[in-house]
Order: C-alpha cells, then sequence, then structure tokens
C-alpha cells in the first residue's frame, strides 16, 4: 500500500546563492558525507529531503542530519535514516529518484507499507 508521495524541484543556481549567503546552511543541512560533494549533487539531495518531508506529511518531526542520501554500488541513489526519523519509517519500503539537469533538481519520494 502506498502511504506518500513527494516530489520537490530546485533551481540549482538560486541554491547555490542561498549556500553563499548563509554558509551555516550546508553544515545544518547535510551530513558530513553529502556536505562536499558539487553543487548539483547538493540541490538533488536538498529536494530528495524536501520530497521525503512531504510523503511523510513528517516536518514536526524532521530532522536534516537524521537522513542521507547515497548511492549504491549501481549508482542508484537511497536513503540512510537514523534517529526519530528511522523509527519513523520502520518497516516501510521508500524508494528514491533523483535528478538534475539544465540548472534544475529534482527528487521524487513514493513510501510503501505492507
Amino acid at each position: 500500500m502506498i502511504e506518500g508521495i513527494g516530489i520537490d524541484v530546485v533551481d540549482i543556481s538560486r541554491f547555490q546563492e542561498s549556500l553563499d549567503r548563509t554558509p551555516e546552511l550546508r553544515s545544518r543541512v547535510f551530513t558530513p558525507g553529502e556536505a562536499p560533494l558539487k553543487i548539483a549533487s547538493l540541490a538533488a539531495r536538498f529536494a530528495a529531503k524536501e520530497a521525503l518531508v512531504k510523503a511523510l506529511d513528517a516536518r514536526d518531526m524532521f530532522s536534516w542530519q537524521d537522513v542521507e542520501v547515497v548511492n549504491s554500488k549501481t549508482g542508484k541513489p537511497k536513503f540512510l535514516f537514523k534517529g526519530a526519523l528511522a523509527a519513523r519509517i520502520g518497516d516501510a519500503k521508500v524508494h528514491l529518484s533523483i535528478s538534475h539537469d539544465a540548472g534544475i533538481a529534482s527528487a521524487m519520494v513514493l513510501i510503501e507499507r505492507n
């Protein structure tokens, strides 16, 4: 059964401006494993986290540091969860698709539960 769907789109140049204007944003939003990535990858990961919040309808209990976007050996993106967010996800299957091209980063999240 589908529990939630979320999508988000980020303008990469505007996202870069936000990071330049507010340097602490990088360490607040991204884990140490994500923070060194290039801007397009950061924007896509930001979109992924926003899409996750929408799919879960869980902004009130969401912590940016409790979720990290990593890539499998084949390059497929997936989430790693910890803390309260890991408990909220439980045994749900979380699908993630991200993309970035032509100055835009996007992500879609689908959450399934048996």
